[in-house]
């Protein structure tokens, strides 16, 4: 008679993870026993329940170095690891450089919720002559940019955000907008459809390609 597979650990501790929501003790379960480099591993084990696992993991304990596993995560064939990659590799973008960095993209988030966004575009613009290859930085000046109704300043930054990091699927999205608003739905529905193949779960913007095309394909 064949000897039942042994849950693996990680599994075990996702799974408890699901019935009491505590993060804490899941990370701590997860670092005591798991490296990072081991987790990245399991991201691509067969069994989907370990990948999810292996991906919320990363989630929790990685730094921005997690990012260029996480993406390919986006386009998983298993849809709960897709949603957890989508929810998990947006807080590794912000882990970039160190702590001065980080506290510096906090407060230029902080103002851009807030509305701020002149001085969100300064502190950004600073930062960015202090750090040019901090791709969120680039992409939250985007958004001050965006919302300054800078949208060609706008375009390029984001441009420049997925130079530095091509999973940056929000940044195709602010490019597509921001040519809506330039009159070019052409390239709009180019950036719509890059962000497409990047993550291909963003039905909003699938919307937007499937209207993108019938406009399009009328005035032909």
């Amino acid at each position: 008679m064949a000897r039942k597979k042994k849950t693996p650990r990680i599994v075990r501790f996702y799974r408890q993870y699901l019935m009491d929501e505590d993060a804490a003790r899941f990370i701590a379960a997860v670092g005591s026993c798991y490296t990072p480099a081991t987790l990245c591993r399991l991201s691509h084990a067969r069994d989907h329940v370990t990948r999810r696992a292996a991906v919320m993991a990363l989630g929790f304990l990685s730094g921005y170095e997690a990012n260029d596993v996480l993406g390919p995560a986006l386009k998983d064939p298993d849809r709960g690891v897709r949603l957890i990659a989508e929810t998990v590799i947006r807080e590794v973008w912000k882990r970039d450089g160190g702590e001065y960095e980080q506290q510096q993209l906090g407060q230029i988030m902080a103002w851009n919720r807030s509305r701020r966004y002149e001085a969100a575009r300064q502190l950004a613009s600073s930062l960015i002559e202090q750090c040019p290859w901090f791709a969120e930085a680039w992409y939250q000046r985007a958004v001050a940019l965006y919302h300054l109704r800078r949208f060609s300043a706008a375009a390029d930054d984001c441009r420049q955000t997925l130079e530095r990091n091509p999973y940056h699927f929000l940044a195709a999205i602010t490019i597509g907008h921001c040519y809506l608003e330039l009159g070019d739905p052409l390239v709009a529905l180019h950036c719509f459809r890059r962000a497409l193949s990047v993550h291909p779960d963003l039905e909003l913007v699938r919307s937007h390609v499937r209207h993108l095309q019938r406009v399009l394909e009328s005035q032909d």
